[in-house]
């Protein structure tokens, strides 16, 4: 075997041993091996409201009136997985997801894949990421879910070593794009709207079509008030069931 096979043939054992964490994403996996990290809960008719890629001043704070305006035995609280850049650019906006009670997370630092290896850049930029969410929120995340839902090896090991918990979604309301309304998201998610499940919706829409945000707000009601309808309580990750590392 000559020098020029065998460098290709590591570089391909690296590159699989790297995406291998991926397959999380097959619905056969989520159901199955990989529960937790799909973000399946224990805890008895929970259904944990997870939101991506804010802070954003432009959509974010109409997404927290809209949770305190939801009406029921309390106001509906959620998990918002922060980006640094955005974060950075937003810090009381930060601090106030935590002043209204809301669980904060970690994105990344940047909105990107993470489909080449590259550990040492996932280590620092996830350190960085957490944390800006540590000192800019004053609370410490527990959870990372990984821009597209891409959990790679790099960013998994770095997370771990980080102390967080790495965590998909069970269910979507494909928010994101540009034909969503607040009837489809709702449409799009009510199969998955099951005790146990994560919904991943998003309070910006800085990745998203152009305004997509604004589906996302017409859908909290009817989502909170099909939960209602079924006996679930729409919370956040820490209140889910999901064993920390």
């Amino acid at each position: 075997m000559s020098t020029a096979t065998r460098v290709l043939g590591a570089a391909a054992a690296a590159e699989f041993l790297h995406l291998a964490p991926a397959a999380v994403r097959l619905p056969v996996l989520r159901r199955t091996l990989a529960r937790r990290t799909a973000g399946h809960g224990t805890a008895p008719g929970h259904v944990a409201l997870t939101f991506d890629d804010g802070p954003d001043p432009r959509s974010t704070p109409y997404v927290l009136d809209a949770l305190d305006a939801l009406a029921g035995p309390g106001r509906v609280r959620a998990t918002f997985f922060l980006l640094g850049s955005m974060l950075e650019r937003a810090p009381a906006l930060g601090a106030e997801l935590v002043a209204r009670g809301h669980e904060v997370a970690v994105h990344g630092w940047f909105h990107r894949s993470q489909w080449y290896p590259a550990p040492a850049r996932d280590l620092r930029e996830l350190r960085r990421a957490g944390a800006a969410v540590t000192d800019l929120c004053g609370a410490r995340p527990l959870w990372y879910r990984p821009p597209y839902g891409v959990l790679t090896a790099g960013p998994a090991l770095a997370a771990r070593r980080l102390g967080l918990r790495s965590v998909l979604w069970t269910v979507w309301g494909r928010d994101w794009t540009a034909e969503a309304t607040g009837r489809t998201v709702l449409e799009t998610a009510r199969p998955g709207l099951t005790a146990g499940a994560t919904l991943l919706l998003h309070d910006s829409d800085c990745t998203s079509a152009p305004g997509s945000w604004r589906a996302t707000l017409d859908a909290l009601p009817l989502i909170a008030a099909h939960c209602r309808e079924h006996g679930l309580t729409l919370g956040p990750l820490r209140d889910h069931g999901i064993p920390l590392p």
